[in-house]
């Protein structure tokens, strides 16, 4: 069967009805999702850009220094682009607030000067930088959708976290089992909420 894969060089979002595979990095790969209450505000923000901006979740892991997706929109209004700037600036600024506010971050000191120094290398931002500043998007059909998600659930288990896709929480491998997940996504083969 032929393999489609649609992909730019400089990996823009090109086709505003397309779906997509993305990552964002966090700076120095530094493992910044160790926390709950940190992948939760990751969580947040992907229900929020889900209900307010068009986004459509289609699948999602988050892992330690970065997040896989397979995202589409619902609106022609807002670029890919726009909402993946907003998403990646609001995380930024109410990350580094939570971390600066912790009482049980060890690492805050070392976290906060890592993503300070990279800030000031930065003209595009006033203080910090958490994230890297691509997404790789990466615009996918037909037999690269199944390629992508089976890389994305199978993250966890390749980082030695579990041994199979399901068991980990922050992923929608459990959306597509049928088991509690944090997040509602929508099925890439159907277009159902899962």
């Amino acid at each position: 069967m032929y393999l489609t894969i649609i992909m730019s060089r400089n990996y823009k979002f090109h086709n505003p009805d397309g779906v997509y595979f993305v990552t964002s990095t966090v700076i120095h790969w530094i493992d910044i999702f160790t926390r709950r209450e940190y992948k939760d505000i990751i969580i947040d923000s992907l229900n929020y850009c889900t209900a307010n901006k068009g986004l459509v979740v289609h699948a999602y892991v988050i892992m330690s220094n970065h997040i896989h997706l397979i995202i589409s929109k619902t609106s022609d209004k807002i670029k890919f682009s726009d909402i993946m700037r907003d998403f990646k600036k609001f995380t930024a600024m109410h990350l580094i607030k939570t971390i600066k506010e912790s009482p049980n971050e060890s690492r805050k000191l070392w976290l906060l000067n890592a993503m300070q120094k990279a800030g000031k290398k930065n003209i595009n931002n006033t203080n910090y930088q958490l994230w890297q500043q691509h997404n790789h998007p990466i615009h996918i059909e037909g037999e690269m959708i199944d390629q992508k998600l089976d890389y994305i659930h199978y993250n966890p288990v390749k980082a030695g976290w579990v041994l199979e896709p399901y068991e980990f929480y922050y992923s929608s491998a459990r959306n597509y089992t049928e088991m509690e997940s944090p997040l509602t996504v929508t099925s890439v083969f159907d277009g159902a909420l899962i």
